[in-house]
């Protein structure tokens, strides 16, 4: 007889444990697992030991496999440690990768000998049907969608799965997270804001996106039902006074949005989330209604480049002149944009990125509000995209300083080294020049100081607005350069980043 399959899901050690957030993907994971089995997760930007948190689990109980969700960046040292620790203990486990990585790099997962099955995109269908396969001794595991795996020694990838958003008429399982309060955070929107993802996937196919790769231009927004049961929980059960959306796009098409927006008003919670300058744009001044209502603070809006040209090489679908628009649209309405550029691309790097700071200087005389995030622009590479977009539309091969090709790892352990984690985080990029990596520092550095983020809640208002005034006759005459006083004063007021450490 059968017995029903236990899961082990970790989320390894990502941020710090202050800006540790609700593990979503694992909490949506362990609620489609639990309908034919059991699950426990681990989170690592809670329990700081992720390894030792991880092992522990598995000496306390039997599990069938152990789900790692893995990102790019600073998530890759860790999961391969706690995967490495769980090979090493439990030669026989079943060790699966999902998430961003695996889905934009499979080949590179499954490259690894403690990786033995990768989920591509989501897993809330194609894990369950995994983990019944193998509860029943199959091998060819062909069928299941979204699975690549290793047969003979070769890397298998089934077909893609279609993505939904099934309603269970439950809420996530939050009390697997032991007390899912201290998830709660103070923040600029509230003292405990909770984070919530409502909405999957994004109709739109940027060339740079790790949503595009994902989910191939489709997007699934939840019921009002849904919307309403989830929220409700969080404001009335856990005590959350403001919500932070991870939804890849919160404003889709505004038929579709206005239902939702009118559960948000009822509801009153401050939040934040991303959205795109044309979908504001097209809302009806009755849908901005319910937006002020619903008590929107802030919208994090991709303008990515001042240049047309550049827009459309990278398939944004908006335009230079709709991110000044929404600059001041938002300031109307009592909005903060916080809007986030790519800058030194491939091709012109020197001139595109001297243009996004003019550029930056246009958009804060419309709204000196607006908060402003600016990432060194680093596209995946032409085998990361979706399968309906490779070899559409397909760049210049990128080649870095010296004219080489750029040859991207092809181990997860490679992923670990410091210029590819810098790459992964759009924070460095192998064309950059010295010199022109350096004024790009110069000129955030200048730029944060005189205008200081209104997420930063450590600083004290008399050092923001202290060093606002040091900073200003540099971002007046342009004296972006070696700012030494500020770099100095930094060191003790040490304003905080949000491209690094989110709300």
């Amino acid at each position: 007889m059968m017995h029903s399959p236990n899961t082990l899901l970790v989320n390894p050690t990502i941020t710090s444990r202050a800006s540790a957030r609700f593990p979503l993907s694992l909490l949506h994971l362990s609620a489609a697992l639990d309908r034919t089995g059991t699950s426990q997760i681990v989170d690592g930007n809670v329990d700081r030991d992720i390894v030792a948190a991880t092992l522990r689990a598995l000496d306390e109980r039997r599990f069938d496999a152990v789900g790692i969700s893995v990102m790019g960046g600073p998530q890759m040292a860790p999961s391969i440690e706690v995967s490495n620790a769980i090979r090493e203990r439990h030669p026989h486990l079943p060790i699966v990768w999902g998430g961003y990585f695996p889905t934009l790099y499979t080949d590179t997962a499954l490259s690894a000998p403690y990786v033995d099955y990768a989920i591509r995109g989501q897993g809330e269908e194609s894990l369950p049907e995994l983990l019944a396969a193998l509860g029943r001794g199959e091998t060819d595991l062909s069928r299941i969608g979204g699975l690549s795996w290793k047969r003979d020694g070769a890397v298998v990838h089934n077909p893609n799965r279609r993505f939904s958003l099934g309603d269970s008429g439950i809420v996530l399982p939050y009390d697997k997270l032991g007390d899912p309060r201290r998830y709660l955070a103070p923040t600029f929107l509230g003292r405990r804001t909770a984070a919530h993802q409502a909405a999957i996937g994004c109709r739109f196919r940027c060339t740079f996106c790790g949503v595009a790769a994902m989910f191939g231009g489709t997007t699934a927004l939840p019921t009002v039902a849904r919307l309403e049961r989830d929220l409700g929980y969080l404001k009335h059960t856990l005590g959350a006074d403001s919500i932070q959306f991870f939804d890849h796009n919160f404003f889709d098409r505004e038929e579709d949005m206005v239902p939702l927006l009118e559960v948000m008003a009822k509801l009153e919670l401050p939040w934040w989330c991303y959205a795109r300058s044309d979908a504001l744009l097209k809302l009806s001044e009755s849908s901005w209604k319910l937006v002020r209502k619903s008590r929107l603070r802030m919208a994090y809006i991709g303008a990515e480049s001042p240049s047309g040209a550049m827009l459309k090489e990278i398939r944004k679908g908006t335009r230079p002149d709709q991110t000044l628009e929404v600059a001041e649209l938002c300031r109307r309405h009592g909005v903060i944009p916080e809007l986030s550029f790519m800058v030194a691309p491939p091709e012109n790097t020197e001139a595109e990125t001297l243009q996004t700071f003019e550029f930056i200087r246009e958009l804060k005389k419309i709204n000196p509000q607006s908060e402003i995030i600016v990432y060194i622009y680093t596209p995946l590479p032409e085998s990361s995209r979706h399968e309906k977009d490779r070899g559409k539309r397909p760049s210049t091969p990128l080649r870095d300083l010296q004219g080489d090709p750029v040859v991207f790892p092809t181990t997860p352990e490679e992923w670990t080294e410091k210029h590819w984690v810098d790459y992964a985080c759009h924070a460095d990029a192998p064309w950059l020049s010295d010199d022109l990596r350096r004024h790009i520092q110069d000129f955030v550095t200048v730029l944060r100081c005189r205008f200081p983020t209104v997420q930063d809640l450590r600083s004290p208002p008399w050092a923001k607005r202290g060093l606002s005034a040091v900073a200003a006759w540099r971002y007046h005459r342009r004296r972006y350069d070696k700012p030494w006083e500020l770099n100095l004063a930094n060191r003790l007021v040490r304003l905080r980043l949000p491209q690094v450490s989110g709300l």
